[in-house]
């Protein structure tokens, strides 16, 4: 599929463009769009809860929820979720595109350092 960068405007496909989809979604709070108000995931909302065990876990059924339903380009089989200096959170996601096993981080909180 070919798509546009968001923040260049050129042309872009392939992994890139599921990586550029896959962070839009996971950081975009349901009903923020006007248009699309289901579009988006719970991560945002989960992101300002303690990050402990249970927190983490609902980070993941969330971003596997979100994914299966607005990008199926990607079939995901495995998730791990990062966290960095000053509240920077990522997450490492793994799984399959076109027969071909990938791998990609999505940033999912900015940390406040700069």
């Amino acid at each position: 599929m070919q798509g546009m960068n968001a923040t260049t405007g050129r042309a872009m496909s392939g992994l890139a463009h599921i990586q550029q989809s896959i962070t839009d979604i996971l950081t975009t709070p349901i009903g923020s769009r006007v248009a699309r108000r289901r579009y988006g995931s719970e991560v945002p909302e989960l992101m300002d809860q303690p990050l402990n065990n249970a927190t983490i876990l609902r980070v993941y059924a969330a971003t596997a929820y979100a994914v299966r339903l607005w990008e199926r380009r990607i079939d995901l089989t495995d998730m791990q979720f990062e966290v960095g200096q000053g509240g920077a959170a990522s997450l490492i996601l793994s799984g399959t595109t076109d027969g071909q096993s990938v791998q990609l981080a999505v940033d999912v909180r900015q940390g406040s350092a700069a």
